[in-house]
């Protein structure tokens, strides 16, 4: 019985640091969308790198921003899935705590 309410705990933790990935990740989709809309409209473009800021070609700075979006994209899906998993494990479990505590007594 204790071995599954610490595995519940367990999962329940994963799943807040699933969440909090997933929320850092959307974070960042937000900011490379703003970016790509952003650069559409500018005529000149700058890309940081290190402490600085240097010219870019804005062609290539959109493509690298897009090809960030898709992996961000992919990754989102990914977190999504684990956290549909875990919410999945952790009901199953917390079935078998009440089931057992009914049982008991």
């Amino acid at each position: 019985m204790s071995t599954k309410i610490n595995q519940l705990q367990l999962l329940q933790q994963n799943l807040q640091a699933v969440l909090t990935q997933r929320q850092q990740i959307q974070n960042q989709l937000i900011e490379l969308e703003s970016a790509l809309l952003a650069l559409k409209g500018a005529t000149n473009s700058y890309k940081i790198m290190g402490h600085i800021m240097v010219s870019a070609d804005g062609e290539e700075l959109s493509k690298d921003l897009s090809d960030k979006k898709e992996i961000c994209d992919i990754r989102l899906k990914n977190f999504s899935k684990q956290e549909e998993k875990i919410k999945v494990d952790i009901e199953t479990l917390q079935k078998e705590v009440v089931e057992e505590l009914k049982n008991k007594k």
